[in-house]
């Protein structure tokens, strides 16, 4: 920030700067969920588009049908196997029971028991037909549950061999789309920038320059920054002989414009002292001579040396008397610093 310039102009300089970063980190949201869409802009791409859209209906329907008989048989499966356990448990608190009866009859030896016996005996042995007919029935779910899964991985492995020369005519048309939406997004960008060189020219001392600025920053970022998560393997060469384009097209203006600033200042530096104080800006007097260098050449002066007052470089006066106090005092002060006498400066506002 310039020293010469008023304390509120100062903050209201800073305050533009943070209108210029704000106007610029809203362009870039937008911009980012602009770019970010565009890959919508085309259908989405699935792998079965590529694919014999006949046999890719009836694997499907196979396939569908095979998960449907697999999770039923699933289903049955855990019914008969929780079937099975209860007919287990059932036999082995039954045999435990009869185990305990039989044992208690040989202590007692009582023939009238008997019957008892055959009853208790026929009780077990239907329990253990039914123990037997639960495994079956796990047996047979395992075996349809078997088939199912074998008809699914069947079925898979067709829809794998249709699918895997479809995948590659899918990449070939993904590799295609991503150029082209990269296409789409190199040309949103590119002017972008083109429009950012032209208000940098033109518009960067303007009132305006806030906007111009936000707008700048806005789309290098665009270019340089949201561009890079969609490049694609070659993209970063466009992305580089931009940045090529751009920096010897910048160079070559900071060249040219130092070439002619140099002229300027050699003309500058021939013309006599009161014609150079017009060309010169108050405030930008103010700034160079805080600075320590001469406000009319740019070169370093020793300004703590009462003695110099004129700069040895350029010979334009730095500092003069005052015409009511004769003070020394700063020759580009528009009044005296000492006695507040007003002084015919020459000097633009």
């Amino acid at each position: 920030m310039s020293k010469g310039l008023r304390l509120t102009e100062k903050w209201l300089q800073r305050a533009l700067w943070l209108v210029a970063f704000a106007f610029a980190s809203f362009l870039i949201g937008l911009g980012g969920k602009i770019v970010d869409n565009l890959w919508d802009v085309e259908p989405e791409l699935r792998v079965e588009q590529f694919m014999d859209a006949g046999q890719v209906s009836a694997l499907r329907a196979e396939i569908e049908q095979a998960d449907k008989r697999r999770d039923a048989a699933r289903l049955d499966l855990e019914q008969a196997s929780e079937q099975h356990q209860v007919a287990q448990s059932n036999t082995q608190s039954a045999r435990a029971s009869f185990e305990n009866w039989r044992d208690t009859r040989q202590a007692t030896a009582r023939p009238d028991q008997d019957p008892e016996l055959i009853k208790r005996t026929h009780a077990l042995d239907e329990l253990e037909a039914s123990e037997r007919r639960a495994l079956s029935a796990v047996e047979k779910q395992r075996q349809a549950m078997l088939d199912a899964t074998q008809a699914a991985e069947r079925a898979q492995t067709r829809w794998t061999a249709l699918e895997r020369p479809a995948f590659d005519t899918y990449q070939d048309a993904m590799r295609s789309k991503e150029l082209r939406v990269f296409g789409y997004r190199l040309a949103l960008t590119l002017p972008l920038l083109l429009v950012a060189g032209w208000l940098f020219k033109h518009k960067r001392k303007t009132p305006s320059w806030p906007f111009a600025w936000g707008f700048i920053y806005f789309a290098l970022f665009a270019f340089f920054f949201e561009l890079v998560p969609y490049l694609p393997s070659y993209g970063g060469y466009v992305r580089y002989i931009v940045g090529i384009i751009l920096t010897v097209v910048v160079g070559r203006y900071a060249i040219t414009a130092l070439q002619a600033y140099l002229a300027r200042q050699k003309e500058s530096e021939a013309l006599p002292d009161v014609q150079r104080r017009q060309t010169l800006r108050y405030d930008v007097a103010l700034a160079r001579l805080g600075k320590s260098v001469c406000p009319g050449c740019e070169r370093p002066v020793d300004l703590k040396d009462d003695k110099t007052d004129y700069c040895p470089h350029c010979g334009i006066g730095l500092f003069d008397r005052c015409g009511g106090c004769t003070t020394r005092k700063n020759a580009f002060g528009r009044f005296c610093f000492a006695c507040g006498t007003g002084a015919n400066t020459s000097l633009a506002d």
